[in-house]
C-alpha cells in the first residue's frame, strides 16, 4: 500500500454533523471513530462534551463546528461558542467565515471574524479550521476571478492565524439546473490551488465529495492533511482488504480516484 493504515486513519475528522443526529447517533460515531483510530470527530457544540467523554484516552481528538453551516453568526457569537466548545473539551475548531463579507469584498470584516475565532481558540489551545464553501466561489466575487478570490482567502486566514484551510462545510447546496440541490465538495483543483496558496505551517482539508479509499489517497496526494468524512468504516475496511490481498500476493485495482462528485 503506498501509505500506512495509521497515516490515513490520522487524516479522517470523522463527521457527524446531520441535521437529525441523536445522542445515540452521536455514540455510536464515536465508537466508530476509536475503533477505526480516526484524528478526530467533527461535531455540533453541545456535543462536545458527551463525545470528549466517550472519547477519553482513545487518542481520537474532539472538534466542533462554529457558525455552522453558513457562517452567517455574529463575531462574538462564533467568539462565544468557540470558547464554550474550547471549554467542554473541543481541541480543533472548525469555523465558517462570513460568504456574504467575503463576496461582497469586505475583507477586513472577513480577516476579523477569523481572527478572533483562532485568537480565543489558540487562547485554549486549540487549533481552528477556516471553512471556504468553495460552492458558493464558482463565480468569484469583489471583482476576483473564483481562482484568485480562493487565493485571496487562504492569504486573509494565514494572517489570521488559521491552521487549516477547508474547502466546504458538506452542506452547501447550490440549485441546479434542474431545480435540484447539490454541491461538489472538495475538488483536486481547489485541493491543489488552496495547498499552493498557503505557507507550509498551514494545511489543508478537504470536505465534501470523498467517500471511498481512493478519494482519501488522492487528497493525500494532493497536499490535504485531514478529510471529513462520513465513510470511515467502508474507507478503512476496504484498506485492511487490500491490505489483506497484497500480504496474499494477489493484485490488488482500485477504483480511479474522483473526488468532488457531491455529498459527503
Amino acid at each position: 500500500m503506498k501509505y500506512t493504515y495509521e497515516k490515513l486513519a490520522k487524516m479522517i475528522d470523522h463527521s457527524l454533523l446531520h441535521p437529525t443526529m441523536t445522542d445515540q447517533d452521536l455514540e455510536d460515531g464515536c465508537k466508530v471513530a476509536a475503533k477505526y483510530g480516526v484524528a478526530s470527530v467533527c461535531i455540533k457544540p453541545y456535543a462536545v462534551k458527551r463525545a470528549a467523554e466517550l472519547l477519553k484516552d482513545t487518542g481520537v481528538f474532539v472538534g466542533a463546528v462554529i457558525g455552522f453551516p453558513h457562517g452567517n453568526s455574529a463575531t462574538e457569537s462564533k467568539r462565544y461558542e468557540t470558547e464554550l466548545a474550547c471549554k467542554d473539551g473541543a481541541v480543533e475548531i472548525d469555523m465558517v467565515i462570513n460568504l456574504g463579507k467575503a463576496l461582497g469584498g469586505d475583507w477586513e470584516y472577513v480577516e476579523r471574524d477569523v481572527k478572533t475565532v483562532c485568537d480565543e481558540a489558540h487562547k485554549h489551545g486549540a487549533k481552528v479550521k477556516v471553512i471556504f464553501e468553495n460552492d458558493y466561489l464558482t463565480k468569484g466575487g469583489a471583482g476576483l476571478s473564483s481562482d484568485d478570490f480562493k487565493k485571496k482567502l487562504c492569504q486573509l486566514c494565514e494572517r489570521a492565524g488559521a491552521d487549516w484551510v477547508k474547502t466546504s462545510s458538506g452542506y452547501g447546496f447550490v440549485k441546479q439546473a434542474d431545480g435540484s440541490y447539490n454541491y461538489k465538495g472538495a475538488t483536486e483543483h481547489d485541493l491543489a490551488l488552496m495547498r499552493a496558496s498557503v505557507s507550509a505551517k498551514v494545511q489543508v482539508k478537504a470536505a465534501g465529495g470523498v467517500r471511498d479509499l481512493d478519494g482519501l489517497i488522492k487528497v493525500r496526494d494532493l497536499g490535504g492533511s485531514r478529510c471529513g468524512a462520513t465513510a470511515t468504516a467502508a474507507m478503512m475496511d476496504e484498506y485492511r482488504r487490500r491490505e489483506a490481498a497484497e500480504k496474499a500476493g494477489q493484485t490488488v485495482e482500485g477504483k480511479s480516484a474522483a473526488i468532488g462528485a457531491g455529498g459527503y
